[in-house]
């Protein structure tokens, strides 16, 4: 007796665990938290943070470069001698001896130099700078979409989580009605009305149904778990429940079905190749003489870190690569090449995209004609049903044809439900498209 009471209590216990994982959550709060914690989100963040580091690198155009460096040596060679003896002021008219000159003592030299290099004119760099920008943008762009793209994957899996939770009382419903007939067959049975063959149908039906039951709670989970998936969530031992019911109808609204440039991923692959022009351009640039200026204050003495000498050089420097083994024009052929592939991958992804539009606007009125009529085939379902039950009490139908509507009704809401699925996703996603 105390093992069975034990028994209960550990079973009461593990339903009130159930339960208590059971998370309810509204579709408002799954949008918030997908903007804050889905890992693809990330990913394209931190894809357009890399982008914003390569566009800081090009400051290095206008900014300075400054070094600061603090050498030692120590030397016998005799111009190295003689070069830091004048570079620490320190040469007298004895160090001017032949024989000094050439056999010098070992002389040590300490120099501290800070070097300024500044760039004044590189054109090819400005070009360069603005590509480094338009990848920037591009980049911006693209998560951009990508968090709208999130945003519409996560209203088709809550609806889903919806579908399967609808789908699961409508078979607990056809369970019980199968339970019903069960129960009344087995008492026509018993009285001998019915044969055992109809008795064994209806067990059959009813075992069906429970195999049907058992996968629509499995697909519950399935459908909680991805929704978990979607907001970086651990779902181990958890499921979502929504918050809002599925709706049996539809609303019908006017769609705009224009493909706009403005939509961000067309942005932004408009955007990528203005990246691969500027590239083209800097290249073409390179060939072009860049100035630079340099300038630098150096410090010398025999002892470490002292000072006792100083001097300075400024200048400026202008170059020109004439020739390089032809590697700037090939440089150039190949920016070239990447910046037409850009421009013709960014003309075939409009008309795919506007392809997709046009198909997605068929779909749309495919799918709500589809509604209109498995609407009314579930309510035909329903009327047929209640007659061949109301006769089948009467004896006037065979089993067969009662759990032939039995099992047709509960097809038919399933359609229903289904299709009312497809026609609000639909919606969405034609709405994302012309987003």
């Amino acid at each position: 007796m105390k093992k069975i009471n034990l028994i209960i209590v550990l079973g009461l216990v593990s339903i009130a665990a159930l339960a208590q994982d059971t998370l309810t959550i509204s579709k408002n709060d799954l949008m918030q938290k997908v903007t804050e914690n889905n890992l693809q989100i990330k990913v394209a963040e931190k894809s357009f943070q890399s982008a914003k580091a390569d566009y800081r690198q090009s400051n290095a155009l206008f900014l300075p470069n400054i070094t600061v460096s603090h050498t030692g040596i120590v030397t016998t060679n005799p111009l190295m001698a003689f070069g830091s003896k004048l570079n620490q002021e320190i040469l007298t008219a004895s160090d001017f001896n032949p024989a000094l000159l050439n056999n010098p003592d070992e002389t040590q030299n300490f120099a501290t130099k800070i070097e300024v290099l500044q760039p004044l004119i590189n054109v090819d760099g400005l070009y360069g700078r603005q590509a480094a920008r338009a990848k920037m943008d591009a980049f911006q762009l693209q998560t951009e979409r990508t968090k709208e793209y999130l945003e519409l994957e996560v209203s088709k899996a809550y609806m889903q989580l919806q579908l399967t939770y609808k789908a699961v009382k409508v078979l607990e419903k056809a369970n019980t009605t199968a339970q019903g007939n069960l129960k009344l067959v087995d008492n026509y049975f018993k009285n001998g009305m019915l044969q055992k063959t109809d008795l064994l149908n209806v067990q059959v039906r009813v075992n069906e149904i429970t195999n049907q039951l058992q996968y629509a709670k499995s697909n519950v989970q399935n459908a909680s778990d991805y929704l978990a998936f979607l907001l970086n969530e651990d779902m181990v031992g958890k499921t979502y429940k929504p918050a809002e019911k599925l709706d049996n109808a539809i609303a019908i609204e006017s769609m705009n079905t224009t493909l706009s440039d403005s939509r961000k991923d067309i942005q932004a692959m408009q955007k990528s190749a203005d990246a691969y022009q500027k590239m083209f351009q800097s290249s073409k640039f390179g060939f072009l003489p860049r100035l630079n200026a340099f300038g630098s204050y150096e410090l010398y003495d025999q002892h470490v870190f002292q000072t006792s000498a100083k001097g300075y050089v400024v200048g400026a420097q202008l170059s020109w690569n004439v020739f390089d083994g032809f590697k700037n024009i090939g440089k150039t052929q190949k920016a070239k090449a990447d910046f037409e592939k850009a421009t013709v991958e960014t003309e075939q992804y409009k008309k795919q995209s506007q392809l997709e539009l046009s198909k997605t606007n068929r779909q749309l009125l495919d799918a709500e004609n589809k509604v209109n009529l498995s609407k009314l085939a579930f309510e035909q379902s329903q009327e047929a049903f209640r007659i061949r039950q109301n006769r089948f009490t009467q004896g006037l139908e065979k089993t067969t044809d009662l759990l032939m509507a039995e099992t047709q009704m509960a097809q038919k809401e399933l359609e229903h439900l289904q299709a009312v699925f497809e026609y609000n996703f639909t919606k969405q996603y034609l709405q994302f498209l012309t987003k």
